[in-house]
């Protein structure tokens, strides 16, 4: 019989290939807590709660928003994820510990990083981003789960052959070829085509029309990201506009305001000049008639008054 590990949630014991990777839950566990990806870093994690809810964040990238708000994308590797700065600190740590990034042979990004050790080989000696790392080992193990048998003979021929090259001198390789060069060439072409057919990744082609492919994903995920920005934006607009609009109403009835006092108080003056210039009229009227008055008297006076000689 084969034997059964625990699942690390519920320690029921199953084979070792239906347990999750890193964590190893089973199935249901899995299903009660699925694994989602960060939508700021798209790290896996496992989810604790709100199992419908797939659009959540890791508790680290929840703990960077508290302390520096929303994150922008990075410079380098276009993940939502630089909350410090324009670069996301997992390029900020690859840059300083490997130096400056190099293209992805994959997704064509300058963001891929040569860590001169062994990573390489499980990618085939690929030059890979750390999503397009992700897609590739998935694919691999996607396809070793489809045809594990022959999947594993490839691997094998393929360990063979690199030890084989590896332990025999130049000479002998140079004398094996004059010898039985046909044999060589034809054995060549079958494990071409055996690892072709099973053992290695489809075409940046096939792989960006396939909807699981690493790129498809970060597109889309990159899609939405930014929709649900230009709809936060859209929004934001909307707020400031509606604050315009109340702002313009404020104003347009202060200005009323203003106009309506300005009326009363030319109103209120015109009155106050109107009743003024009647009170001048009036009294220059009474002095006419007072100087009228004295004209008559002084010229009577001087009638009664004997002449002199």
């Amino acid at each position: 019989m084969a034997a059964l590990f625990a699942c690390t949630r519920c320690n029921s014991r199953h084979p070792f290939e239906e347990l999750s990777q890193g964590q190893q839950l089973c199935k249901d566990c899995r299903g009660s807590y699925p694994i989602v990806k960060c939508t700021y870093c798209r790290t896996e994690f496992q989810q604790e709660n709100n199992k419908g809810n797939t659009t959540t964040i890791c508790k680290k990238c929840e703990q960077n928003v508290k302390l520096y708000g929303k994150p922008t994308a990075c410079e380098y590797c276009n993940i939502i994820a630089a909350f410090i700065g324009s670069k996301c600190q997992r390029c900020t740590n690859s840059e300083k510990k490997y130096g400056p990034p190099l293209t992805c042979e994959q997704c064509k990004q300058r963001c891929a990083y040569d860590r001169k050790d062994d990573s390489r080989k499980k990618v085939d000696g690929k030059l890979l981003c750390w999503l397009c790392t992700l897609s590739y080992k998935r694919a691999l193990a996607k396809a070793k789960q489809n045809n594990p048998i022959r999947h594993t003979s490839v691997s094998l021929q393929k360990s063979s052959s690199h030890h084989r090259s590896g332990s025999q001198n130049h000479k002998h390789s140079i004398s094996h070829s004059h010898k039985n060069p046909e044999h060589r060439k034809k054995q060549k072409l079958d494990s071409s085509k055996s690892a072709n057919a099973n053992g290695t990744l489809p075409s940046n082609d096939s792989a960006l029309m396939d909807p699981n492919s690493s790129d498809h994903v970060v597109a889309v995920t990159q899609l939405r990201e930014q929709i649900a920005l230009l709809q936060k934006q859209l929004g934001q607009k909307d707020q400031q506009l509606l604050a315009k609009d109340i702002q313009m109403a404020e104003l347009k009835a202060q200005h009323s305001g203003i106009e309506k006092e300005l009326r009363l108080k030319i109103q209120t003056i015109q009155k106050q000049h109107s009743e003024q210039l009647e009170e001048l009229q009036i009294k220059t009227r009474t002095l006419q008639k007072q100087v009228a008055t004295l004209s008559k008297a002084n010229k009577k006076v001087n009638a009664d008054s004997p002449s002199t000689t």
